[in-house]
Formats: structure tokens, C-alpha cells, sequence
């Protein structure tokens, strides 16, 4: 019998924040860092893990699911994971985690799981044990962190944000349907290739019957249409604005401040906001 320590990275800011806090808070713990990946993620995730190994001076293990998300989606009839139905976080993140760990609490190991979730962040829960060697942990929560300090850590580290978060607000699968509007607007931009896959997901889902598109009410092919991606463009810049005369300036961090674009922020949880925790941290 063992004890181990696990801390599962996103791709995001939080969950690269936790892994570099615990590295110097408990530098004692022998930590297993991993990374479940879908095989739909951004390049600019995989370039972070990258750059996030190094300052750890480990490898982030990848864990990747027996079956991948074309299996799945036949399995779910052609239904897109929607909001009401995330199959894509149960099949294609909590799965292969548990899968990884089953052998560990069958030996009688004792499982430590760390878990970015931030101070400032009470309406979020953890991952649920269901077993009892299996300790999930809230660092952040239990040192009083939160967002400010997250990118504190990251700035005063050296690892920095991931590209992405110039034009998006999450990591997880380039089809992730908390996506706002305007980043499925970017990421038909910045990834074409990565929306036409969406889109053809979408198209077959809609001939198959599902109920849901990719994002509420609103086909890709809709979407992508040039008139529209004016109107979608023109109403973020107006509510970013908005929100920016709202905030009041922060003399000794004018450029942190300044930035990143919470999209988040700024539509508030009615049009596709939120996250699955394992996904997006």
C-alpha cells in the first residue's frame, strides 16, 4: 500500500496554476500530473502542456480513452453532447481518470486528487469520490485563492496563459459547446479546418434527429455567414466595452488587467457559459 498524488491538467489556467502552486507549496510530494486527451483539442493545448512540463521537470501523463468521440457519438445515436447531456465529459474525461486509478485503489493506495477549483468559485464542486482511498482536495479553495491570484501564479512562474486565451476563454475540445458565439466566430478563423469538422458533426447529427446543434438555436451553418459574423462581432465589442467602463482601473496592474477577454465575464451564464470542470480547469 501507497499513497499517491494526482493532479489532472486541463489545458487551462486554473488547473496550471494548482500544478504549479502544489509544486511549490508541498515540493515533498512525489505528484503524477496528467492530461485526458480527447483528440479534438486546440494545438495551442498541446503547445502549453509542453511549456508546463518544463517548468515542472516531469512528464504530464496523457491518458487517453479506450474509444474516441466517433465511437461515442454512434453510441449516443448521433446526438451531440449538449449541456443537458454531457456524455463527451463521462465517456471521454472521467472514464479514462477512473480507469487509470482503479488499479492504485484496488492495491489498497491511498489516492490524493488535486482539483482547481478557485476560492471565488462556490457554486462549483469537485469530482465526488466514490471510494473511500480516493481523497479528492481544493488547494485554492483552502489557501483563499482566486482568480487574481491564479494569474498571479502564473505570472510570477514564468508559464504564462496559453495562447488560445487571445481569442478564447476555454480549453477543451475545439467543438465544445459552452463555446460563445464569438469564439466559434475565431475559431472558424483561427482553426477553419477544426470548424468544418464541427460543422460536419453537426450536419450529421441534425439528419440523424438530434435535438441539439452545437450552439443553442443556431446551426454552424448559420452562423458562419458573413452578415452574421458581423452582428456577432459587432454585439461582443459593444458588451465588452460595456463591461470594461464598468470595471474599476487598477493603478498598479494596468496591463494584466487589460489583458485577457473574459468572454465569460461578459455574457454570464445565457448563452453557452459555464463548464464541465474536468474540461475546462
Amino acid at each position: 500500500m501507497a499513497e499517491k498524488h494526482v493532479l489532472g491538467i486541463s489545458g487551462g489556467k486554473d488547473s496550471a496554476a494548482l500544478a504549479v502552486f502544489v509544486r511549490q507549496t508541498y515540493p515533498e510530494l512525489d505528484v503524477d500530473y496528467f492530461f485526458t486527451d480527447t483528440g479534438k483539442e486546440l494545438p495551442e493545448v498541446y503547445e502549453f502542456l509542453g511549456m508546463l512540463e518544463g517548468y515542472l521537470g516531469k512528464p504530464i501523463l496523457r491518458l487517453n480513452p479506450k474509444r474516441g468521440f466517433d465511437f461515442w457519438l454512434r453510441e449516443y445515436n448521433n446526438f451531440l453532447p449538449s449541456a443537458q447531456t454531457r456524455w463527451c465529459t463521462r465517456k471521454l474525461k472521467l472514464a479514462p481518470f477512473e480507469q487509470w486509478i482503479r488499479p492504485m485503489l484496488a492495491a489498497g493506495d491511498t489516492v490524493t486528487s488535486y482539483v482547481a477549483i478557485r476560492a471565488d468559485e462556490e457554486y462549483r464542486e469537485g469530482y465526488i469520490s466514490k471510494h473511500d482511498n480516493l481523497i479528492v482536495k481544493l488547494p485554492f479553495r483552502e489557501a483563499g485563492i482566486d482568480k487574481r491570484g491564479v494569474m498571479d501564479i502564473l505570472d510570477s512562474s514564468g508559464v504564462g496563459l496559453p495562447k488560445y486565451y487571445d481569442w478564447r476563454s476555454r480549453s477543451g475540445c475545439t467543438f465544445c459547446f459552452f463555446q460563445q458565439k464569438i469564439e466559434w466566430v475565431r475559431l472558424k478563423d483561427r482553426h477553419p479546418d477544426a470548424f468544418d469538422e464541427a460543422k460536419l458533426y453537426e450536419k450529421n447529427a441534425l439528419e440523424h434527429g438530434s435535438p441539439f446543434t452545437w450552439t443553442e438555436g443556431e446551426p454552424l451553418g448559420e452562423l458562419e455567414k458573413p452578415e452574421r459574423v458581423k452582428q456577432i462581432t459587432e454585439d461582443y465589442e459593444r458588451r465588452k466595452q460595456r463591461e470594461l467602463s464598468k470595471r474599476p482601473i487598477n493603478p498598479l496592474r494596468p496591463v494584466i488587467e487589460d489583458r485577457i477577454e473574459d468572454i465569460d465575464d461578459l455574457y454570464g451564464m445565457d448563452e453557452g457559459g459555464g463548464a464541465c470542470n474536468i474540461c475546462h480547469k
